[in-house]
């Protein structure tokens, strides 16, 4: 049987195996099938080493601390649901959200219209950084960077596992066709939704 036929038939066998066997047949004095086995195993050991290595993705490999900004800013899955205005409940002072989405925010394309200066033009709207990963809770429990923090992974319609937003919208986990902006929303309580938190 050539080298090439025996690397087939060990292919799915353990190299440690493979090199014992080898150096069992060499104190036995079969030096031919231990020439043969040796031959296997540094072909198979090649082999191993030349297949591509599957590298994690970054946010499985990084802790959130560890993600340069790109990295940080491509979690956002861009479903809109952070720009909708919050309540606490006076009785059980749990957090609610409302459809009532921030003046800003673009409701079909979920993203918001003047991203560079939000800070100046809505003075609520909050920055969602490393240094803040234990105040996440007011974040739905959709988003990525409550999931990460929480240790969990991200769900199976964001954007870096499909390449694309439109899964998300698909599965009806983004704001769009379902917010009012502030201006036309009149009295807030009226705006309690459960499917955003």
């Amino acid at each position: 049987m050539s080298n090439v036929g025996i690397v087939d038939l060990f292919q799915n066998t353990d190299l440690e195996f493979i090199g014992e066997t080898a150096t069992n047949l060499e104190k036995s004095g079969h030096r031919a099938y231990n020439h043969a086995l040796v031959s296997v195993l540094s072909e198979l050991t090649f082999m191993q080493q030349s297949e591509p290595v599957q590298t994690a993705p970054f946010w499985q490999a990084k802790s959130l601390q560890q993600m340069t900004m790109t990295e940080w800013e491509s979690l956002c899955d861009g479903c809109g649901k952070c720009c909708l205005n919050k309540l606490i409940d006076e009785d059980t002072e749990e957090l609610v959200f409302t459809n009532v989405a921030c003046n800003l925010l673009n409701t079909k394309t979920c993203q918001c219209s003047d991203y560079g200066n939000r800070f100046k033009k809505e003075p609520d709207c909050l920055q969602i950084t490393h240094d803040k990963i234990a105040e996440f809770n007011w974040l739905p429990s959709t988003c990525a960077y409550r999931l990460l923090a929480e240790g969990q992974g991200l769900p199976e319609w964001h954007p870096l596992i499909t390449g694309s937003r439109s899964a998300m919208h698909q599965a009806g986990q983004s704001v769009r066709g379902k917010v009012v902006h502030e201006a036309q929303a009149g009295d807030w309580a009226d705006h309690i939704i459960t499917w955003a938190s």
